[in-house]
């Protein structure tokens, strides 16, 4: 029944998935016909589980080459699509999509999926927010998608829950020919030390042992005398230690099989700064402390991406501004109307002059948020983040520095569970 069952996900919430996404089109209805395609991977190699015995590890490896490479393409599609309109779509199924990795997890795979899930809710919970009020499609995408994860859970955790089930020892690979015989078996182990001492004479052992231990002061005499010179503290030479090995002159082939491999030296990409219709791309900048944007428009977004030790100034009101796997990065801008979002970054840190309503914080380590008076009532959202201060102005001009919780205490009661804030001390 392991097959039927993962059928019916197939034909439950995966298809609403499939459907609403053609709705909506797009990147979204293009990156839903790879996803489409990995789950079909997934449901031939459980159909091959269910006629053949477990393979080896090579096997295996070669029989998940399919679903792995359709993996691969989701993910390679969202990296390539990062200024499109439906990146968080895109998002949350790259991030989740590791969940068909369950048939190589034991013994425990269901909450692996769970956990795939989870990883995809930070972009879910972006949609919703940004398109509820917009359009419900994106809604019931949102929830067929989630759907889709948690009934793929619940079908590993009743038919495989301590892993992936094969048909078992008497069933051959699909495919493959009347298995090779046995090899021979091994040689029988060689005496071990137990069996010589037990045939020994036991009391003439004994009475041998004993007329040793009884000499009393004699049984020194036999001893080797420590001279001067054996000395190490009386003789320095003694403390070098002996020779170090020196192997034998290796052919060119052992050489080059044990010689370190050396990581390949990251390849420079071209700074860019360009404005695609309504987006600008600042991209690749290094140490540039002269990035200027300006007549932005409201509607316009900017987008930096892989920028290091660099300034970026934006004049005007825009939509948003995303930072994306930048490090050292300091950003200064007049207003935006939706958000400004860290991504991947480190050591980065922003400034606003007039109005921001949302600041969001993801897989960062490192931001500082200097604020404007009109920018009180903005809201933090952080996920996976550390060392964030929101810096609040004070009426003298200085700055009052906040940190931002990371440390948080969980209890389970009756109705659920209960988070509060832990302060760290230190």
């Amino acid at each position: 029944m392991s097959v039927p069952g993962f059928q019916d996900v197939l034909q439950g919430p995966f298809a609403t998935y499939l459907v609403v996404s053609q709705q909506i089109g797009g990147d979204v209805a293009t990156h839903s016909a790879l996803v489409e395609r990995a789950f079909q991977a997934q449901l031939q190699y459980l159909i091959l589980a269910s006629q053949s015995k477990a393979p080896t590890q090579a096997e295996q490896i070669h029989l998940l080459q399919p679903t792995s490479q359709h993996i691969s393409a989701i993910q390679d599609f969202r990296e390539k699509n990062r200024t499109s309109p439906y990146f968080n779509h895109l998002s949350a199924i790259s991030e989740s999509i590791p969940a068909l990795g369950w048939v190589t997890v034991s013994p425990a795979p269901s909450p692996y999926v769970k956990e795939m899930n989870d990883a995809g809710q930070f972009y879910t919970n972006r949609v919703l927010k940004d398109w509820k009020e917009k359009d419900k499609k994106h809604v019931d995408w949102v929830k067929a998608w989630v759907q889709t994860l948690s009934e793929l859970q619940a079908y590993v955790k009743q038919y495989h829950t301590t892993g992936l089930v094969w048909a078992g020892k008497g069933a051959p690979m699909a495919g493959a020919g009347v298995p090779p015989p046995p090899p021979p078996g091994c040689p029988p182990p060689p005496p071990t030390l137990l069996g010589d001492i037990a045939g020994l004479d036991a009391n003439n052992d004994r009475s041998a042992l004993f007329a040793q231990i009884n000499q009393g002061e004699n049984i020194t005499k036999n001893l080797k005398k420590v001279t001067a010179d054996m000395q190490t503290h009386k003789n320095p030479t003694l403390r070098t230690g002996p020779a170090p090995f020196i192997p034998p002159q290796q052919t060119a082939v052992t050489a080059s099989k044990f010689a370190p491999v050396t990581a390949p030296a990251p390849i420079d990409k071209q700074p860019v700064f360009t404005r695609d219709g309504k987006k600008w791309l600042i991209e690749y900048q290094k140490g540039n402390h002269n990035l200027l944007v300006e007549n932005a428009e409201m509607n316009n977004v900017v987008y930096l991406f892989k920028c290091t030790d660099s300034t970026v100034v934006v004049k005007g009101k825009i939509n948003s501004i995303t930072l994306d796997s930048c490090k050292k990065t300091s950003l200064v801008f007049d207003s935006v109307v939706a958000a400004i979002e860290f991504i991947n970054c480190q050591s980065v840190q922003m400034q606003v002059f007039g109005k921001v309503p949302t600041i969001s914080v993801d897989k960062t380590d490192g931001c500082q948020m200097y604020l404007s008076p009109e920018s009180m009532d903005v809201e933090v959202i952080s996920s996976k983040s550390s060392e964030m201060n929101v810096l609040v102005p004070k009426p003298n001009g200085d700055y009052t520095e906040y940190p931002v919780p990371e440390q948080y205490k969980t209890t389970v009661t009756p109705s659920g569970l209960n988070t509060i804030v832990v302060e760290s001390k230190g």
